[in-house]
């Protein structure tokens, strides 16, 4: 079976993002950095791509100039077992980025990122409806989820 990764399209901050991913995320490391000849794209020796692991998850960093930029429509979700490690994804991941809402923030790079604790689907799927949409309330309301307000919702 083929085996899907992300590619990333940077401008030329491929080697710095990737780097920046694997200080925050356990069990990463850079896997492998490929570089420019003669031949181009651009000058000789620089880095063209990077292939890095963040937990697990195989990903690609592309150097390949300025006309792409990320925006929301593709974002990844990072499932967070309680609240220290909303905090700390999301404080690490905000460094030189934006917050959103519900959650959401760009990193300094610009990609888009969902900081999730795993007890909010499952919130908001409840059966009991008026109680998924106090909670769906509360999470609309927040920036960086806080699951003592969203379990404060939910009662």
């Amino acid at each position: 079976m083929p085996k899907i990764h992300p590619m990333l399209w940077f401008d030329n901050q491929a080697e710095e993002a990737a780097n920046f991913y694997i200080s925050i995320f356990k069990n990463s490391k850079i896997n492998a950095i490929a570089r420019t000849t003669e031949a181009g794209p651009g000058p000789a020796g620089m880095v063209l791509t990077v292939g890095f692991t963040l937990d697990g998850q195989d990903f690609t960093a592309l150097n390949a100039g300025p006309q792409f930029k990320f925006n929301e429509a593709v974002s990844f979700v990072i499932d967070c077992g309680d609240q220290e490690e909303v905090d700390y994804y999301w404080d690490k991941l905000l460094e030189g980025g934006a917050p959103s809402a519900c959650g959401w923030l760009k990193d300094k790079f610009g990609l888009s990122w969902q900081v999730t604790p795993r007890i909010l689907p499952e919130l908001l799927q409840d059966k009991d409806k008026a109680k998924a949409g106090r909670v769906m309330k509360a999470m609309m309301q927040m920036v960086k989820i806080d699951i003592k307000k969203l379990q404060e919702a939910a009662k």
